[in-house]
């Protein structure tokens, strides 16, 4: 069946996995880490994906000293900041923001901002001008600290907002900020969003005469 428009005021982008494809690096560095811990990697990965490091660490071995967390998650930020290898745009994604360049939008994202801004240009992607990143935010999602934030920046309630995300964490943070859900990829359909779609070929968005945008799908 077709799936219908969405009209907001703003649209907040998550990075990885809506952007840039960062998966190859993802599973380096957090299956490493899970071998160490003796844990199984593709849970660890389950995991992983959408929320910060440290909050990855303390869901998987809840009785450690968040301490420990933190130092092992800087040690793994700085390794996954150097990685580059694979870093692809999510298909879609380099024409998706060139066609926002003039519309109200921010990335929302769980990286560092030296590890968005590593990713991003490894994709080639142009940076937004309005970024919420780890550093802007004191609790990780699936806490919707960072979409509401966006929100705030960008000067829209949040239910005028779109969400843009990938991972279970980023869409329960997105639908607890009061903010429909373009679900993008394969991990996305699990998790409930308003609209799920493969990548952001699928994804248009244009101004209305009344400065809303208006986002169709396809396919």
């Amino acid at each position: 069946m077709p799936i219908p428009p969405l009209t907001v005021r703003a649209l907040l982008l998550d990075m990885d996995g809506t952007l840039v494809n960062s998966d190859a690096v993802v599973a380096r560095v957090w299956r490493g880490w899970a071998v160490e811990q003796g844990l199984d990697p593709d849970q660890v990965l389950r995991v992983a994906h959408g929320r910060q490091g440290h909050m990855t660490m303390a869901t998987l071995l809840p009785d450690r000293p968040m301490e420990q967390n933190y130092a092992e998650n800087r040690v793994l930020l700085a390794q996954e900041t150097a990685d580059t290898e694979g870093i692809v745009p999510v298909p879609g994604a380099p024409a998706f923001l060139a066609a926002l360049q003039d519309l109200p939008h921010a990335l929302v994202t769980s990286a560092t901002p030296a590890l968005a801004e590593a990713r991003m240009v490894a994709a080639g992607l142009g940076m937004p001008a309005v970024r919420i990143t780890a550093a802007d935010v004191s609790a990780s999602k699936p806490d919707p600290e960072g979409f509401l934030k966006g929100a705030a920046e960008l000067g829209f309630p949040p239910e005028q907002c779109a969400v843009f995300e990938d991972s279970g964490a980023g869409i329960a943070a997105g639908l607890a900020a009061g903010m429909p859900v373009v679900g993008v990829g394969p991990r996305a359909g699990e998790h409930g969003p308003t609209v799920h779609v493969p990548d952001l070929e699928q994804v248009r968005a244009t101004r209305l005469a009344d400065g809303r945008i208006r986002l169709t799908f396809e396919g």
